[in-house]
């Protein structure tokens, strides 16, 4: 039966000419694969077939204990799946260990939110331009009510009445959310400027050029251009604004189901990803609310 040592050459070979893999992950697959058989090898497997899914978690243990980010361990393990796909492919061996082993959990990464600064820059200046006047009103009514991009989009003209949007989210679940009163002025000022573009019925609030519902891929562009105009050194997208409104509110408030409500999350654990309160904040909480924390 093959050994790693074997094995390990003629699946490089393979990545390279029959993949077309990029000479960077080649080096990349041979470094994590040749570091996995030396670690096997001190436990005294050296063929592919003597590899079971204990072992690999061993592994899996060894790089924790060394500080290695699940990221690269999540590549290593990555790697090794694609090597024992190999080998089942050329018959080397009957089964694939790693595919039976869970690939470790990755921090959930937070897009920074803007700071109050950056948000009264990017709102500073007005234009009578109708696509910057239709873009301030996109922006404003994202940052004040905390939309997702599809739901941004989805926003027809009949949606906002009284101080309030009806929206659709995720799973096809409708909910109102209030919009202040500077996105609502936006908006007044967008509809003035809305009928150059209308055609034919389109019920939607925000149109293009063309006159048609706009398009997530363009919304996202033209906030990226809306944020190099007002100076922001950093990149704006849907999401990072959506994330600054959940931010700004709860640093505010500290009501978390608040937040919770009109982010449109169906689970406490989702708006905690979205929000982060620092240690400061908290205890200040804590000493304010818990009965048995109150200082005299």
């Amino acid at each position: 039966m093959a050994s790693f040592a074997e094995a390990l050459p003629a699946f490089l070979r393979h990545l390279h000419a029959e993949r077309q893999r990029s000479e960077q992950t080649l080096a990349a697959y041979r470094r994590q694969l040749q570091a996995q058989a030396d670690f096997f090898a001190d436990l005294g497997i050296h063929r592919l077939d003597a590899l079971d899914e204990g072992h690999i978690r061993q592994w899996l243990a060894s790089e924790t204990r060394r500080g290695q980010s699940p990221k690269s361990m999540a590549q290593g393990l990555s790697a090794l799946r694609s090597f024992y796909d190999y080998g089942l492919h050329l018959g080397l061996v009957a089964d694939n260990p790693a595919s039976r082993v869970k690939t470790p959990r990755q921090p959930k990464r937070l897009p920074k939110a803007l700071d109050l600064d950056e948000t009264g820059r990017l709102f500073a200046n007005g234009s009578q331009d109708p696509l910057l006047v239709r873009d301030r009103a996109m922006l404003e009514l994202m940052y004040s009510c905390g939309l997702r991009l599809s739901e941004l989009v989805g926003v027809d003209v009949d949606h906002i009445n009284d101080g309030e949007v009806r929206v659709t989210g995720k799973g096809n679940k409708e909910r109102i959310v209030p919009v202040g009163s500077k996105a609502l002025e936006a908006i007044g000022k967008w509809r003035q400027l809305r009928g150059q573009f209308s055609q034919g019925g389109e019920r939607a609030l925000f149109l293009s050029r063309q006159g048609k519902r706009i398009s997530a891929r363009s919304v996202q562009q033209r906030f990226g251009q809306y944020a190099k105009r007002s100076g922001l050194d950093s990149h704006l997208n849907p999401h990072k604004l959506r994330h600054s409104f959940a931010t700004h509110l709860l640093s505010s408030s500290g009501d978390l189901r608040a937040v919770q409500e009109l982010l449109g999350h169906s689970q406490l654990a989702t708006t905690q990803i979205y929000t982060h309160l620092d240690m400061e904040h908290l205890a200040k909480v804590y000493d304010a609310a818990h009965p048995r924390a109150r200082r005299k």
